[in-house]
């Protein structure tokens, strides 16, 4: 007998999804799932074009097939936009679904959120790093999205209070542009003394060549939208020195542990993020009175006070009744791409 387990990618995998998936299987194993249930965990995995650059319709056809194919649970998707999509398609399909996105508003009955970022904390936390760097007047552009205008919105809440720092300048932009030359020099008309991108992070790319072709010294700031650097070494020497918003930290021991299993998946935020989201839904099927997708969401909602691999080190993941959000403790941390490497910054 088998426990099947569906996987819904809303992105491009390079690999066809095998790092993403291995990851799960580790904490599958850390768990000893298969031991304890009896049973092994298979995985079925469903690629969808999702947005910005696909369809909702492309979500919905692809998790509608994962529902046929007798999954009990179903691990995604990674992008905001689209976790609000399959938030109610959960619920009306009554399966329990882990998403890793930065979005809160994705968490519903059967949505269940592990935060790979946050669209709600990351502006205050680098609202309180630009301010402890005596960055007082800030440029921002923001992706034209539910993501990117999210993060606006929580930014200005953010320094509400103080009005500081100040956001002299701030303008969307889209999400996908390969250009934004215009709108970098638009941005630094106000004489900023930091330019902040808030967004999903393929214009980042953009915003760093704009960077570059006006000449800008001055510091950029950014959410958690640099771990494309993770993916894309290619644009890393665009983002040299930029603070960003990140997931893993070198002082976290369970992510130390993982590194002797798995340096490839201790390496970057989505590999310790596949192995996390492993540990929690292997634990929520071992708690689950029987292997059905009800059941499963019952059993989620008895994982408690895992310590995490991701965040700082204290960092505990579980869920419960109408809290579906993941991780407790210091889950964000400010690294900086630096020579190449990802570091971590105070």
């Amino acid at each position: 007998m088998t426990v099947p387990v569906g996987v819904l990618y809303d992105f491009p995998q390079g690999d066809g999804g095998r790092y993403f998936e291995d990851g799960l299987r580790l904490g599958f194993a850390e768990q000893r799932v298969d031991e304890r249930l009896g049973e092994e965990i298979t995985l079925t995995a469903r690629q969808a074009d999702g947005l910005p650059a696909g369809s909702a319709e492309s979500v919905i056809e692809s998790f509608n097939e994962l529902v046929h194919a007798g999954v009990v649970a179903i691990v995604g998707p990674s992008i905001s936009d689209n976790g609000l999509i399959v938030r109610d398609l959960a619920d009306d399909a009554g399966i329990a679904c882990i998403n890793y996105t930065g979005g809160a508003f994705t968490r519903g009955l059967h949505m269940f959120h592990y935060q790979v970022g946050s669209l709600e904390e990351e502006p205050v936390l680098l609202a309180e790093h630009l301010r402890a760097h005596g960055h007082h007047r800030i440029a921002v552009l923001y992706d034209d999205t539910p993501v990117g205008t999210s993060y606006n919105l929580w930014l200005g809440r953010a320094v509400a209070r103080t009005g500081d720092p100040e956001l002299a300048f701030r303008s969307s932009v889209s999400p996908l542009a390969d250009d934004l030359r215009a709108d970098v020099e638009a941005a630094l008309t106000v004489e900023p003394d930091a330019l902040l991108y808030l967004g999903l992070g393929v214009a980042a790319r953009a915003v760093a060549l704009g960077v570059e072709a006006a000449g800008w010294t001055g510091p950029v700031v950014t959410n958690s939208a640099l771990m494309f650097g993770y993916a894309r070494p290619d644009w890393r020497s665009g983002f040299e020195d930029w603070a960003y918003v990140d997931t893993i930290s070198d002082t976290n021991p369970i992510r130390a542990e993982l590194r002797e299993r798995s340096r490839m998946h201790a390496a970057s935020p989505i590999g310790v993020a596949a192995y996390d989201i492993g540990r929690l839904l292997g634990e929520g099927i071992v708690l689950a009175d029987e292997r059905t997708a009800a059941s499963v969401r019952v059993g989620l909602e008895r994982v408690k006070r895992l310590p995490a691999a991701t965040g700082k080190a204290g960092t505990t993941m579980g869920f419960g009744d109408w809290d579906h959000a993941a991780l407790k403790g210091e889950a964000l941390v400010l690294r900086a791409w630096r020579g190449g490497r990802s570091v971590e910054v105070v």
